[in-house]
């Protein structure tokens, strides 16, 4: 199993930029997907997750309204598109896959991680 993070990169404070996250390996549809991030000094933290089909996303408080998660079931990849972006979004990105058709939102409930890509977000 492989989980492929790309798209992240330096942009400044209020810009965008796409994550993707291709899957191989896996039946990309038994599973949940989720986008975590980690920054320096801190632990992992849930950003967003996608059920198995895209009918159902969460996010937590601090992204709502600026970051959309989203799932190609044909090309087995998961986007992360972050509008809006602040300093505070500075982190590594993880995405990751959890058997299961539902959404979650624990590092527990994950079973495969990616390798992370950072996002800088400069002031």
């Amino acid at each position: 199993v492989q989980l492929q993070a790309s798209g992240g990169g330096l942009v400044q404070a209020g810009g965008s930029l796409r994550l993707s996250c291709a899957a191989s390996g896996l039946p990309f549809i038994s599973y949940a997907m989720g986008w975590f991030r980690q920054a320096p000094g801190k632990e992992r933290e849930f950003v967003a997750a996608i059920n198995w089909n895209g009918g159902s996303t969460y996010y937590v408080d601090s992204v709502q309204g600026r970051f959309t998660i989203s799932r190609d079931n044909a090309k087995n990849t998961v986007y992360l598109q972050m509008n809006s972006l602040k300093p505070e979004d500075t982190a590594v990105y993880y995405c990751a896959a959890g058997l299961g058709s539902s959404l979650r939102t624990s590092v527990r409930g994950y079973d495969y991680w990616g390798q992370g890509t950072l996002v800088t977000v400069s002031s």
